[in-house]
């Protein structure tokens, strides 16, 4: 099962992106923990940390496939948030870009008739649909509790596992 460079090198960048989500959903923590909202703030950092995993499984997946993994800057976040809403309408985009790079290494894995590749990120591509849909209903209870319950939206939101 040959490992082609093609593909080494678009998990690599998936990595680096894996990494610019992690830091995205920590800035994200941060404007909720500076707003006094410690269950958003609690909630985006074990996004921040899922994508850390995620790039730490994809670097342990490149290297046991015999391939280099290159770890590369990360480009800069965005800081400046407005609202629960606007960062909630941000997240679903972004896992919605999420989802189509990961769809583009599937397909990009079965151009290469790597099947291994296939396999290893079809579990992202589950993921993924829990992870719009999770945003999704983010934005839904956002918009429901029209500031008045969003304490109680913060609370539960804490309690993320």
């Amino acid at each position: 099962m040959k490992f082609t460079e093609r593909m080494q090198s678009a998990i690599n960048e998936q990595i680096n992106f894996e990494m610019f989500s992690a830091n995205t959903y920590l800035s994200m923590s941060a404007y909720f923990a500076q707003q006094g909202l410690d269950g958003f703030a609690h909630w985006f950092f074990q996004q921040y940390r899922e994508e850390l995993e995620h790039a730490e499984d994809m670097m342990r997946y490149v290297i046991s496939r015999g391939g280099r993994v290159e770890i590369k800057a990360v480009d800069a976040v965005e800081t400046n948030f407005s609202s629960a809403l606007e960062v909630a309408e941000k997240t679903y985009a972004h896992e919605c870009l999420v989802s189509e790079k990961i769809e583009a290494l599937v397909r990009l894995a079965a151009e290469e008739k790597d099947m291994p590749s296939q396999d290893f990120f079809w579990k992202y591509i589950r993921e993924q649909v829990e992870e719009e849909a999770n945003a999704t209903t983010l934005i839904d209870r956002i918009r429901l509790s029209e500031g008045h319950s969003l304490l109680f939206l913060d609370k539960e939101l804490g309690e993320r596992k």
